[in-house]
């Protein structure tokens, strides 16, 4: 069965926010055996989303539409599919009854054009939405199922969940499963990933596999389409396999494993704790490892040592250490590494001091990072290089702080 989303809302075109409908879409439908071909965005136009729509509908099977059924004149996507569909509407007094009942226990009084949502085309089925007053809507024409969503990612999920999966695997038992499953390797690039499985992708058909770098990591997506989980994970297994004889070396995980995660379990296994000295990182890597569940066992704190005189007064930076090589300098994250170590009274001290962009710092150019760790004993540094901006600099940093750790670790 052929898919196509549709995303409507004029902001999205202005880029005012982040598209995430289609990625959560898209995701979840492949999963359930879907192909998912097209993705549209349109804004919040009638001639221009019936124009749409009519296309979509020449092409898929399924038509997903997100967005465009709150309360206000704007939000047109059900009116301009009733109109091409030619058909009246109703006001669905159980619809109407649990948007009051959704703003009561909030404590919102409804105004008159909260009833606006409670209008269902004639023929079509309500998919109760329990996250907001916006129902979902599923209707059948000609042949083809068009399927209204709302708009917040967080209803468009609750819809889902609650109403839509349950509904397609029911009406599509046969459609089989999409199953992934990815392997996340550090420590070589791309190029030599692809190189070394090269035979592999090759002679792919099913599973599938695909190379992703993301964030100073290599992801290798494999991808195998079956009638059950069992049978897909069965194909999935015999391909993983030849991969990790390739490069097991270079895999640290897989599906949702970080480099933070693992960092985690390794400093747990070993009773060790660690402590940041972050500048040019502004507390993104003490942020990616609290983002793991029970961190306090082993991260006891951070310091965001974004000017000179936090390095020099609290971390103990000697100041002529700021004042010549300067802040970005092996010397300056190496005093910053030791510094917190002995603050947080830590079996491990990590540092990062550089120039995140977009302009130069202390004559350095942007990108230059050192990175520091210390241990009770020792101090280690590494140079470091980074071409993105202001924004990916600052993830691939703290990346790079959290895997230096690790191999730290490794050594142990």
């Amino acid at each position: 069965m052929v898919v196509e989303v549709i995303n409507t809302g004029t902001e999205l075109l202005l880029g005012e926010i982040l598209n995430t409908n289609f990625q959560y879409l898209s995701r979840h439908l492949n999963d359930l055996g879907f192909d998912v071909l097209y993705q549209t965005t349109v804004g919040d136009n009638p001639s221009r989303m019936r124009e749409t729509i009519e296309h979509a509908l020449g092409r898929a099977d399924i038509v997903i539409t997100s967005g465009g059924l709150g309360p206000t004149r704007g939000d047109i996507t059900k009116e301009v599919v009733m109109e091409l569909c030619g058909l009246e509407g109703y006001s669905d007094f159980s619809t109407l009854c649990r948007i009051y009942d959704f703003l009561a226990a909030k404590g919102v009084t409804p105004t008159p054009n909260n009833e606006k949502q409670a209008i269902v085309p004639f023929g079509a089925d309500v998919l109760e939405n329990p996250a907001g007053t916006a129902p979902g809507l599923w209707l059948e024409h000609k042949g083809k199922i068009i399927i209204l969503l709302p708009g917040p990612p967080h209803e468009v999920e609750a819809v889902c969940e609650t109403q839509l999966w349950p509904r397609l695997m029911q009406r599509f038992p046969e459609n089989g499963v999409l199953i992934t499953r990815t392997l996340r390797l550090r420590g070589i690039g791309e190029s030599s990933v692809a190189t070394r499985i090269d035979e592999l992708i090759l002679k792919q058909s099913n599973p599938t596999i695909a190379i992703y770098a993301r964030h100073g990591e290599i992801l290798i997506r494999i991808a195998a389409k079956a009638a059950s989980p069992a049978l897909a994970k069965e194909l999935i297994a015999s391909v993983e396999e030849k991969i990790r004889a390739s490069l097991a070396k270079y895999i640290y995980g897989a599906d949702n494993d970080s480099p933070a995660a693992i960092l985690g379990e390794r400093l747990k296994a070993l009773h060790a704790t660690i402590a940041f000295a972050e500048s040019c990182s502004g507390g993104l890597a003490s942020s990616l490892i609290t983002d793991i569940a029970g961190s306090s066992e082993y991260l006891k704190g951070s310091v965001v040592s974004y000017t000179n005189e936090i390095k020099e007064r609290v971390l103990g930076v000697n100041p002529e250490t700021l004042k010549n090589p300067g802040a970005v300098s092996s010397k300056c994250a190496c005093e910053m590494a030791a510094g917190v170590r002995k603050l947080m009274d830590t079996d491990y001290g990590i540092s990062i001091t550089g120039n995140a962009g977009p302009g130069m710092s202390e004559g350095k150019p942007v990108g230059l990072v050192y990175i520091a760790v210390a241990n009770r004993t020792l101090v280690y540094w590494q140079e470091h290089h980074f071409d993105g901006n202001r924004t990916e600099n600052k993830l691939r940093i703290a990346q790079a702080a959290i895997n230096m750790m690790l191999d730290k670790l490794q050594q142990v």
